[in-house]
């Protein structure tokens, strides 16, 4: 499992990065090997304001569907555009080509309630473990 060390993770596997004021995020590189082969992403409008827990889109597998979660609230200001041709990119390059959306946060430091790599890669082997 590939981690981002700039990253920090939401128990639901998406990540969150700092790019300047705003954050970039998408799904860790182990939901998306979770998942397999990501057929289809639905990502939210630019503009739209949502909460910390909110369903900000939907991912498509050839195995399932799941809902994406907002790991903090704020405004989104770009979605992954490329994602709707090439929804590929989340399985190839999830901290890079694969990222879903960005946005400025209403609150910054619910960034610091997120788990940072190690703490995720402890849960993540914690789930597996059950």
């Amino acid at each position: 499992m590939k981690l981002d060390p700039e990253a920090r993770y939401a128990k639901t596997h998406e990540w969150a990065r700092w790019d300047g004021d705003e954050i970039v995020c998408g799904i860790s590189d182990h939901a998306q090997e979770s998942l397999s082969d990501v057929v289809y992403v639905e990502l939210p409008e630019v503009g739209d304001v949502l909460e910390k827990g909110d369903v900000f889109g939907v991912v498509e597998s050839v195995k399932a569907a799941s809902d994406l979660y907002m790991p903090m609230g704020g405004e989104i200001t770009a979605v992954n555009e490329a994602l709707e041709d090439a929804p590929e990119l989340v399985n190839q390059d999830p901290y890079g080509e694969g990222w879903m959306i960005r946005f400025k946060p209403s609150d910054p430091s619910e960034f610091d309630a997120l788990m940072d790599p190690a703490e995720y890669e402890a849960f993540v082997a914690e789930e597996e473990g059950e």
